[in-house]
């Protein structure tokens, strides 16, 4: 099988994961802290309010600190989270990343600020959980996991259904051929997501440095659609919903199919249900190609789950039946219809606890959802949105990380960065 692993992705950029695990092994171990965890929260929208929450409830860790661009929000998190009076707040994430007392730090923000807040925070010695996507296009993901591997840090992907126990079991059960030979994964993002209407320019809210919200992104002016949460929906920021919920399901069929970067990549999508705001689509089919499976990506952000019967999940595909993994659950249907239950669904929790734990024993070898595998799966998205943009098939060169003959696809692997928002180096 074209079977491209972790370590053949990140090897055509320089060998990275070649010498990780030496690398890891030879730090000082006593750099950990072994007790009490640290830990800081950039960005405090919806998923960064959990991030709070999740790590305050980690024995051995605490929240000591929290950043966020938009004044409200450091005030509701201070209401939250400040028991003890010694919560500090954060505006700028460079001066949060400046306090050497903090161990770890999660990266909540807007997609385009996933890759350089990381990049910043292993620059200064800290441990990472960076949300899904991680990066904002392919060159990113592949740079961060290059620092990750280099610096021996713990780089925790928001894929959290890798640490779920159904999910492990499921995956198991793939791998124990108890469903005969595997051809074909789909991965189902279907959910109602309503329209954003049209926002016209403004100025931004009081208090609120923009132009540091927009970074590497070309400068626009203020809408409110361009703000919390839509910028989902705009290219400069966000990476559509395959890159937003679709990367859960993206993720776990890969990893069931136990496959890497595909050798095509064939894609359509648009808008058949919005007219308004939105620059990604709110319809999308994408088919990756291996040498002997196929993992199909289908997107409807206008049918509710009740469509389906289930949530977002994967549906793989074997000659003795098929296994269904959602959120809520993993089943197993066999063509002779006999049904069987495996286990639950994905745990944020479980994931959180995961990166913790290795964090103390400082061993990134131990991380249920490392970032060689998330700059991965973020890849795969990338991939599909830049064939849906381009409208045609690509063929990967994974050794030269390009599209064969397709220069216009090959500048959507990368970005321009705007002058004093380059990406940061990492030592």
């Amino acid at each position: 099988m074209n079977r491209l692993s972790r370590r053949s992705f990140l090897s055509a950029t320089g060998g990275i994961l070649a010498t990780s695990a030496a690398m890891s092994a030879s730090r000082d171990a006593s750099a950990a802290p072994s007790e009490r965890v640290r830990h800081a929260v950039i960005g405090l929208g919806g998923q960064g309010s959990s991030h709070a929450a999740a790590f305050n409830e980690v024995p051995g860790c605490e929240v000591v600190a929290v950043c966020d661009l938009d004044p409200a929000r450091l005030e509701r998190a201070k209401g939250k989270l400040n028991k003890t009076g010694e919560l500090k707040t954060f505006t700028d994430f460079r001066r949060l990343l400046e306090d050497t007392e903090i161990d770890t730090v999660s990266v909540a923000t807007p997609d385009h600020w996933h890759t350089p807040v990381a990049l910043a925070a292993l620059a200064a010695g800290k441990h990472v959980y960076v949300e899904k996507p991680c990066s904002h296009n392919v060159r990113e993901g592949v740079l961060l996991a290059d620092a990750a591997a280099r610096t021996g840090k713990c780089v925790q992907h928001g894929t959290q259904s890798r640490s779920g126990v159904g999910i492990q079991e499921a995956i198991q059960f793939l791998r124990s051929g108890a469903l005969g030979k595997v051809r074909m994964a789909k991965a189902i993002n279907h959910q109602l997501r309503g329209p954003i209407g049209r926002a016209p320019e403004s100025d931004p809210p009081e208090g609120v440095d923009y132009d540091r919200w927009l970074g590497p992104a070309p400068v626009h002016r203020f809408t409110a659609n361009r703000w919390h949460y839509n910028w989902h929906w705009f290219w400069d920021y966000g990476t559509g919903d395959i890159g937003n919920d679709g990367i859960h399901q993206i993720d776990v069929a890969r990893w069931g199919l136990g496959v890497g970067l595909p050798k095509a990549v064939i894609a359509a999508g648009g808008q058949l249900f919005y007219d308004d705001d939105h620059e990604t689509p709110d319809t999308q089919v994408v088919t990756y190609e291996y040498d002997e499976c196929y993992l199909l990506f289908e997107m409807r952000l206008w049918t509710d789950y009740p469509l389906e019967g289930h949530d977002n999940g994967v549906v793989f595909y074997g000659d003795k039946g098929k296994l269904e993994v959602g959120r809520h659950g993993c089943d197993v249907t066999f063509i002779e219809g006999e049904k069987k239950h495996i286990g639950e669904g994905s745990d944020f929790g479980a994931n959180v606890r995961n990166f913790v734990d290795c964090v103390k024993a400082n061993d990134p070898s131990k991380l249920n959802a490392p970032i060689a595998e998330g700059a991965i799966s973020a890849a795969l998205c990338h991939l599909g949105n830049i064939a849906t943009r381009v409208g045609r098939r690509l063929h990967l060169d994974a050794a030269k990380m390009e599209c064969t003959g397709d220069d216009e696809a090959n500048r959507l692997l990368t970005r321009e960065y705007r002058a004093g928002y380059e990406l940061p180096v990492v030592p």
